[in-house]
C-alpha cells in the first residue's frame, strides 16, 4: 500500500488537480496515524516520503540517556555507541522501521485517512478558487429547483441562486443554462457554496464590462448602478477621455451594446445618464427623462426637494415610484418630488395656521383646531355639509371665515405670482421667496425693497413693517451697511408707503359708504306712490 506511490500520486494530481505537496502529506500523516495506532502513541515516531523508492518510510527517535527507563522512547549510551561511537548523552538517534507489520486493517485505515485529505484538498483549492472569483459572471447549467432555489453545476462544483437572488417571472428548469454573477463563497462541512444572483447591480455592471470595450480599457466608468430586477434600472457613467462620450459609448451603434444587456437581463429597461461631481447637476440627470424646474437642497441629511411642472410629476415619480426611486438609490440622495402648483399651494398660505390670518381671531381659531381644523387649506378643503355642521358656528358666521380665508390665499398668491415672475430666473431667489411668510410680504411691497434688501434687513433682524418704521436712520445705515442718504430715503419710502395706503383706505371706505348711500336714496325713491298726470289745458 506505502509503496512504489509515486505514480499515484502523479495520477490523482493530475486528475483532481491537486498538488502533489498536499497528496504527499496527506499520505504521511495517514501512514503515522496508522503506526501510532499499532505501536503506541508514546512512542516518538516521524512518516517520510522517500522521493527515490516512492514510499513512505518510518523512523523511530529515542533519546540518549546513561540508566533507561522506558526502552520505547531512551536508549543507552552504551547501545548507542555500538551504533554511533559519537553519540553523547541527550542525543537522539532515529532508527528505520518495518511496514510490513501494520497489517490489511492497517493499510485499510491509511486508505480512509488518505480519502478523506484529498477530498479537503479538493474542498480547499474549489473554495480559494472561487473565493478570487466574487464578482465574476459565470455560467452553469441547471440541475434543479428545490423550494424556489436553483441549483447550478458550474463543473468543479455546484452553486446556488436562492429565489431572492432571481429575476422575478423568470422560470428555468433542469438542463437550461443561467448566467450570473458570484456574490458569495461560503466553506461548509459539505464544501463551498457558491451564491449567484441575477438581481443584484454588480450583475449589471459586470454585463456592461463585458459589451462595452471602453468599460474594459478603463476609458469608461460605471460610477453606480440602481437595479428593480426585471423591470427597470439605472447607470450613472463617466469618461476619463473628452473625446469619448460615455453614455453613447454604453449604447452603441444603434443600441446595439445596450440591447445585448437588456436580452440577458429579460428585457429590463436601462436608462444611461452621465455622472456629474455636482449633487445637484447628479440628481437632475439621474430624474431623466423628467425635467426639474428647481431643487431645494439639505446638505446635513443628504436630502433634496425636487421641484417639477405639473405636467413632468408622473414622469419624475414614475410607475409606481420607480423612477425616483431608482435616482434616490444612484445618487445616494433621498429624493422627494413636488409639483409646483404643491408648492403654490404651499405658498399661497395653504399650510398657515388659521391663527395668523387677519380676521380669523384667535378664539375662532382655537375652536376650529379643536374640530380638526388648524391651517388654511384644511379649512378650504372642507365640503359645505361637514362646515354647516361645526358646532358652535352658524351658517353665516363659517362662510364669512371661510371668505376671509379664500381672500387671503388669492391675495397672497397674487404677490408671490408677481415676484416668482420677476425672479424667475434665480432659483435662490425662487426659495427664498417660497419662504416668505406675511410679515415680509408687506415690507417687500415698499417700492425700491427687494428680494436683496429683504435678506439683509431679515439678517439685521428686521422682520416686520412696524420694526422697519421704528428704526432710526443711524441705526438702520450701521445695520445695513449704508449711507444714512440712503437709509433716510428707506424709511422715507415706508412712511410715504404706508400713508398711501391709509390714504386708500380711508377712500375706500368713503366710496364706499357713498355707495351704501346712493343705495338707500335709490330705494326710497322707488317707495314713493306715483303721481296721477295733470291734465293740459286747452
Amino acid at each position: 500500500m506505502f509503496e512504489n506511490l509515486r505514480n499515484v500520486i502523479e495520477q490523482v494530481g493530475k486528475d483532481e488537480g491537486i498538488d502533489k505537496k498536499i497528496l504527499i502529506e496527506a499520505l504521511e500523516d495517514a501512514m503515522l496515524t496508522v503506526a501510532r495506532k499499532h505501536y503506541g502513541f508514546a512512542r516518538d515516531i516521524e512518516a517520510k516520503f522517500n522521493e527515490k523508492t516512492g514510499a513512505i518510510e518510518l523512523h523511530e527517535f529515542k533519546t540518549v540517556i546513561g540508566d533507561v527507563f522506558d526502552d520505547e522512547i531512551e536508549i543507552s549510551l552504551e547501545e548507542a555507541r555500538k551504533l554511533d561511537p559519537e553519540a553523547q548523552e541527550g542525543d537522539s538517534m532515529g532508527f528505520k522501521m518495518e511496514t510490513g507489520s501494520l497489517g490489511r486493517i492497517a493499510a485499510q485505515a491509511a486508505k480512509q485517512v488518505i480519502i478523506q485529505k484529498v477530498r479537503e484538498a479538493k474542498k480547499d483549492i474549489v473554495f480559494k478558487e472561487y473565493i478570487n472569483r466574487k464578482n465574476e459572471v459565470v455560467t452553469g447549467i441547471v440541475r434543479k429547483v428545490e423550494r424556489g432555489d436553483i441549483i447550478v453545476d458550474l463543473g468543479r462544483t455546484e452553486a446556488i441562486v436562492p429565489r431572492r437572488e432571481q429575476i422575478p417571472n423568470e422560470i428555468y428548469k433542469p438542463g437550461d443554462r443561467i448566467q450570473g454573477v458570484i456574490t458569495e463563497v461560503h466553506d461548509i462541512a459539505r464544501g463551498p457554496q457558491v451564491v449567484i444572483s441575477r438581481a443584484d447591480e454588480n450583475y449589471l455592471i459586470q454585463l456592461f464590462k463585458m459589451e462595452v470595450p471602453e468599460i474594459y480599457e478603463g476609458i469608461v466608468t460605471i460610477k453606480a448602478a440602481s437595479r428593480e430586477p426585471g423591470i427597470r434600472a439605472k447607470i450613472a457613467v463617466s469618461s476619463k477621455d473628452s473625446d469619448v462620450d460615455p453614455v453613447g459609448a454604453c449604447v452603441g451603434m444603434k443600441g446595439s451594446r445596450v440591447q445585448s444587456v437588456v436580452s440577458n437581463l429579460r428585457g429590463e429597461k436601462i436608462d444611461i445618464v452621465p455622472f456629474e461631481e455636482d449633487p445637484i447637476q447628479f440628481v437632475c440627470n439621474a430624474i431623466a427623462p423628467a425635467e426639474v424646474s428647481r431643487i431645494r437642497m439639505n446638505e446635513a441629511v443628504k436630502q433634496m426637494e425636487l421641484i417639477v411642472q405639473d405636467d413632468q410629476l408622473s414622469l419624475a415619480i414614475g410607475k409606481k415610484g420607480q423612477n425616483v426611486r431608482l435616482a434616490a438609490r444612484l445618487t445616494g440622495w433621498k429624493l422627494d418630488i413636488i409639483s409646483e402648483n404643491e408648492i403654490l399651494r404651499r405658498a399661497e398660505g395653504g399650510q398657515i395656521p388659521l391663527r395668523h390670518i387677519p380676521g380669523i381671531g384667535d378664539a375662532n381659531a382655537e375652536v376650529l383646531k379643536g374640530l380638526g381644523f388648524e391651517t388654511a387649506q384644511q379649512l378650504l378643503d372642507a365640503d359645505e355639509e361637514k362646515l354647516s355642521s361645526l358646532p358652535g358656528f352658524s351658517t353665516d358666521q363659517i362662510h364669512e371665515i371661510k371668505d376671509t380665508v379664500l381672500l387671503y390665499t388669492e391675495e397672497r398668491a397674487k404677490t408671490l405670482s408677481t415676484l416668482k415672475n420677476f425672479f424667475r430666473h434665480e432659483v435662490d431667489s425662487m426659495e427664498f421667496i417660497d419662504s416668505l411668510d406675511d410679515k415680509h410680504l408687506e415690507i417687500v411691497k415698499i417700492p425700491g425693497i427687494g428680494l436683496k434688501l429683504l435678506r439683509h434687513l431679515k439678517l439685521s433682524g428686521i422682520e416686520t413693517l412696524d420694526e422697519l418704521l421704528k428704526s432710526s436712520i443711524d441705526d438702520l445705515a450701521t445695520k445695513l451697511a449704508l449711507t444714512e442718504d440712503e437709509a433716510s430715503l428707506i424709511l422715507n419710502t415706508a412712511k410715504s408707503f404706508v400713508e398711501k395706503r391709509a390714504r386708500m383706505s380711508i377712500d375706500e371706505k368713503l366710496k364706499n359708504l357713498k355707495a351704501l348711500e346712493q343705495g338707500i336714496l335709490d330705494m326710497s325713491l322707488d317707495e314713493q306712490p306715483e303721481q296721477e298726470p295733470v291734465a293740459e289745458s286747452r
